[in-house]
């Protein structure tokens, strides 16, 4: 009996190693960079989530860069998926965007905002033409000189000044609650005066959800995430119904261009605008609030370039007559030192986090030998 039981064990030892060799070996018809698949299911997820407190390369892959060299295969979130820190092989994927490779989100991001069809970050039809006059139209040059300057410039005094009666803050998560409620009220007109704390510790459980692995049970940083969502988009409806019902009352935001496009055009759903409104809380709060609390960091650790700022800013007050007068676009156009220094930081810093390219075709990169990027089927 014992030798039928020998036989049962050696067996399905036989298929699990078969199975995790077939899972760290995916079949390629091309030449796929060497690298690891990691673990079954997680890949080399967890790896990849430690955080990284440097603007240097993250651990995960500089240590595959001195193993593997500067392109190498991984899988991430169940995902196999080819890393290339090529300078020349990138600056070929950019010039492929549209034609090779095309825009792709982790499933995290695809569950939550429904990313697909014409609703695709990189889609060129109706749907996104019709979001990319809205948003541009709202928040572009235009509308940036005539109105949303003064707003920007009234709310950084207000939060600065409070901030600086504080022994210490939390820049990051302080910087995310600002941007949450200017972009709240320009999405959807919401009043942070009644609810403010709700709104914003929501949209901040929301966006680091967003930044875990996909695993949608109680208790993971997922599930409260989906919870956040629906908690914001609850908010976001009432609005909606409330503007629908009277649509007389205009905000001048974008939930009253989509009241008034929604039967017009055949796309626009109360659930889409919806899907719009959290996207963009998300692309908003998320990246300039990284961008602002990456500034920081960089002030304290080069105070000449905040010397330089000042230096810039104290020109502007001593060419007006009245100090204390809004900013205008003339002198937003002639703040040069601080355009660079904006530049810089969104040079030294990933606003944009898990913004990946997936292969439309098999590329061929620097003979067949070298490298295949296989795309999915």
């Amino acid at each position: 009996m014992w030798q039928v039981g020998l036989c049962v064990v050696a067996v399905v030892t036989i298929l699990i190693s078969q199975w995790l060799y077939k899972w760290r070996n995916p079949k390629s018809n091309g030449v796929l960079p060497p690298g690891s698949m990691g673990l079954p299911f997680i890949g080399e997820t967890l790896q990849l989530l430690i955080p990284n407190h440097s603007l240097d390369l993250h651990p995960f892959i500089k240590k595959r860069i001195e193993k593997y060299g500067r392109v190498f295969s991984t899988n991430l979130v169940g995902r196999p998926m080819v890393i290339t820190a090529d300078p020349k092989l990138n600056n070929y994927l950019f010039q492929q965007e549209g034609k090779e490779v095309e825009l792709w989100y982790l499933d995290t991001f695809e569950k939550v905002f429904r990313l697909e069809g014409e609703a695709r970050p990189n889609a060129v039809g109706r749907i996104h033409k019709y979001l990319r006059g809205t948003f541009l139209t709202l928040f572009g040059v235009d509308s940036l000189r005539t109105k949303l300057l003064s707003e920007i410039e009234t709310t950084v005094r207000t939060n600065i000044h409070r901030w600086s009666t504080q022994g210490t803050i939390d820049a990051k998560k302080e910087a995310a609650n600002m941007i949450a409620v200017f972009a709240a009220k320009n999405l959807f007109g919401h009043d942070f005066e009644k609810s403010s704390d709700v709104i914003t510790d929501t949209i901040a459980g929301f966006v680091q959800g967003l930044m875990s692995f996909p695993l949608n049970i109680p208790g993971t940083r997922f599930y409260k995430c989906m919870k956040d969502k629906d908690k914001l988009e609850k908010v976001i409806r009432a609005m909606l119904k409330e503007r629908i019902a009277c649509p007389e009352e205009k905000k001048g935001d974008f939930l009253d261009r989509a009241v008034k496009d929604l039967n017009t055009d055949f796309f626009l759903t109360e659930n889409f605008i919806l899907s719009i409104i959290v996207g963009a809380l998300f692309a908003t709060v998320e990246s300039i609030s990284t961008a602002i609390a990456l500034s920081f960091k960089l002030f304290a650790e080069h105070p000449w370039v905040v010397e330089d700022l000042v230096a810039e800013h104290d020109i502007l007050l001593k060419n007006r007559e009245n100090k204390e007068s809004p900013l205008t676009w003339d002198e937003y156009k002639s703040m040069t030192v601080t355009m660079h220094v904006i530049n810089e930081v969104l040079r030294l810093g990933n606003v944009a986090p898990g913004i990946l390219r997936k292969t439309l075709k098999d590329i061929n990169y620097n003979g067949i030998r070298s490298l295949v990027l296989k795309s999915k089927p």
